[in-house]
């Protein structure tokens, strides 16, 4: 009886359902499968996964009966071997297969597999980075209804951010993802093991914060300070490609701040953090003073996005929100305390400040009050106009604060959104989306309420997907329509 041999080859990143369809129509074609691996050096940019460990997921597969690295062209490969048939996906028919001239030789046949799907293994590992559903989020109906807000005004309001002139100045950081893939636990210990198969890499920081302004239309400059290596290259071309004009102060002392999530199965495994959080030089805070002073006069909003790595010491935020005042330019600021300390009450006299309940009670060391207390506290003792208190999963405390005494509390004009996306994917990015939505609404004429709605649905947009995308025009216009 005469054994027929199928043969199988291609890059294998990660077995999908299109590769198991293919082998399994292979399978049914002969009495054994051989499938041929190609090796790193052959596949190139196109190998997200070492070779060995790419055969190795060949060879757990069931239908297969002998698997091995390729590392010279297939057509030699079938020379030699000389299998009765050859599989390869649909799509592959209508196109030139340098395959077909070693068959001819010996009468072997070249088959397309029949209802294949498909699809590659980048795009299924990238799949969570694309996908939105905009129908988790809705408006907060009962809170328009209380401040008077239709619509109409929101949707103007958006439309006027392409008139304004916007500077962020703060700490740049590229946010890393790591797509793993879960191998098990460890024998020798009770640790996970995992193995990374795909990365995908963000502007972040302060940086996304310019990059929201310009995806909704503002002219944006954007100020920082960064290291001499790929992350500082790697941010300078995508704030370019998104339309923020740069003007990052190289230190050579400092890295450029990376920030890699290890990530598997949708959930987040571990952060690991790549930065210097001394304080920069006063050279260096020269070098931004004088930046910041050669934009002030063109701009309508200044926004400080303060991660505390450095970017921003206090007698240098002092002179920026002297000058800034001087000129009448609107100011906001947010001053991050997640796994680092910062005080947000340091910013003086802004408009907008948008802390955390966290950074909030950090800043004025209370850690007793309830929220409406907490907020008057912080805006008495920074002497700012506006708190936007972020609450996480609850939502938002949106407290305008004007003159009256602490202890008056039934006449402080205070209310609150919820959070208005039911379904969030990644919420690391909610605040930055917050801080800049919310600015450019009041810097456009808006009141703190409608600046209240605007920037919770930009959260709202920001947190049902993974990584930091600058936030559109379009994407908040879809919402309001």
């Amino acid at each position: 009886m005469t054994t027929r041999t199928v043969f199988v080859s291609g890059h294998f990143n990660v077995l999908h359902p299109g590769h198991l369809r293919l082998l399994r129509f292979a399978k049914e074609y002969g009495d054994r499968l051989v499938v041929a691996v190609e090796s790193d050096r052959l596949a190139g940019s196109a190998a997200h996964v070492p070779e060995q460990l790419r055969l190795e997921g060949i060879q757990s597969n069931s239908w297969v009966d002998e698997a091995f690295i390729v590392d010279e062209l297939v057509a030699v490969v079938i020379a030699r071997l000389r299998p009765d048939f050859v599989v390869k996906g649909k799509e592959h028919e209508a196109l030139f297969n340098p395959e077909s001239e070693a068959l001819a030789q010996y009468g072997g046949k070249l088959l397309f597999s029949s209802g294949e799907t498909v699809f590659s293994s980048l795009d299924l590992i990238r799949k969570e980075f694309r996908e939105f559903d905009s129908r988790s989020i809705s408006l907060p109906q009962d809170y328009l209804t209380r401040h008077g807000i239709e619509r109409k005004r929101l949707t103007s309001l958006v439309q006027q951010f392409a008139k304004l002139r916007v500077c962020v100045v703060g700490d740049l950081i590229v946010d890393e993802y790591i797509t793993c893939q879960p191998l098990g636990m460890s024998q020798e210990d009770p640790t996970i093991v995992v193995m990374p198969i795909d990365s995908t890499r963000f502007i972040g920081g302060a940086g996304i914060v310019a990059a929201h302004a310009a995806g909704l239309g503002a002219a944006v400059q954007f100020i920082s300070v960064t290291g001499s290596d790929a992350a500082r290259d790697f941010a300078i071309k995508g704030l370019a490609e998104v339309g923020v004009q740069s003007h990052l102060v190289l230190d050579d002392s400092r890295p450029t701040t990376l920030k890699q999530r290890y990530r598997c199965k949708g959930k987040s495994l571990l952060r690991v953090s790549h930065l210097h959080q001394g304080a920069i030089s006063v050279a260096h805070q020269a070098q931004i003073l004088s930046e910041i002073e050669q934009t002030l006069a063109k701009i309508d909003l200044l926004v400080f996005s303060d991660f505390n790595y450095g970017c921003l010491p206090q007698l240098l935020v002092e002179k920026i929100i002297e000058s800034a005042k001087r000129h009448g330019v609107l100011l906001a600021a947010d001053s991050q305390s997640s796994s680092q300390v910062g005080d947000i009450s340091r910013y003086k006299g802004m408009d907008l400040l948008t802390p955390t309940e966290r950074e909030a009670r950090i800043s004025t060391r209370n850690h007793e009050d309830g929220l409406v207390v907490l907020a008057e506290l912080l805006r008495h003792q920074s002497s700012a106009q506006n708190i936007l208190l972020k609450l996480g999963e609850e939502g938002l405390l949106i407290h305008a604060g004007d003159d009256k005494t602490i202890g008056q509390a039934n006449d402080w004009p205070t209310d609150r959104v919820g959070a208005l996306n039911t379904a969030p994917k990644d919420v690391a990015g909610a605040g930055d989306s917050l801080l800049i939505t919310s600015a450019l609404t009041l810097a456009g004429g808006g009141n703190i309420w409608e600046a209240a709605c605007l920037g919770s649905l930009a959260a709202a947009v920001q947190v049902g997907r993974v990584g930091n995308t600058p936030i559109q025009t379009r994407e908040l216009l879809q919402e309001l329509l």
